[in-house]
């Protein structure tokens, strides 16, 4: 379930700009070293396996006084994959699921963002995986800035998106005796980002 209600009713005061973002426009880049890259997937009908991709690099523009001139950029290795299991994460990177070989990353690039008011937007964009470029919203809620001990000018966000893998071509499954299959069709997403403003 999206983290915000898409039948709001929101008014112009709703979606006010954001004064703290307002003052931290510029460009930023994503700290990996902070940041997590995560799923969640339904397994054999009974339970969820989590896991996350450790390697990535990704850019942000924020525009506070006009969110809707924002963009993001995000490139992830593929064969960086981490489920707890090395086993689980090889038959992931194999030619059933990722391909690794041949589509080493999948990139995300954003093409608009909405304000719904307070610390919460929207972000659109594309999303590419196995070659195939599909639309992606991702809910997002901005977390705040700081500056670190190290004088880094820091943004966090966390965010939450759905897709369905079989419309990228991950269509790899084990039908089960009690019946239902081995791995779901919908993927939960899930980013916390942490970016540091570029000097």
């Amino acid at each position: 379930m999206s983290i915000f209600s898409r039948n709001d009713t929101r008014t112009a005061a709703d979606t006010a700009v954001n004064p703290e973002l307002a003052a931290l426009t510029g460009d930023y880049t994503i700290d990996p070293a902070h940041s997590t890259i995560g799923f969640t997937a339904r397994h054999a009908m009974v339970t969820n396996v989590k896991g996350s991709f450790q390697d990535f690099t990704g850019t942000l523009r924020l525009d506070g006084t006009d969110p809707a001139r924002s963009t993001a950029s995000l490139d992830v290795v593929m064969a960086s994959i981490d489920t707890g299991n090395a086993d689980r994460d090889g038959h992931l990177k194999s030619a059933d699921f990722f391909k690794t070989d041949e589509f080493p990353a999948m990139t995300f690039r954003s093409t608009g963002v909405e304000a719904l008011g307070g610390d919460d937007y929207r972000i659109t964009g594309d999303l590419t995986i196995l070659g195939t470029t599909r639309p992606l919203a991702i809910d997002l809620e901005f977390n705040g800035a700081a500056t670190d001990p190290f004088g880094n000018e820091r943004v966090g966000f966390e965010g939450k998106a759905e897709i369905l893998r079989s419309e990228f071509g991950l269509t790899w499954n084990a039908a089960l005796e009690t019946g239902g299959v081995l791995v779901s069709d919908k993927i939960k997403l899930n980013f916390d980002i942490s970016a540091i403003r570029n000097v």
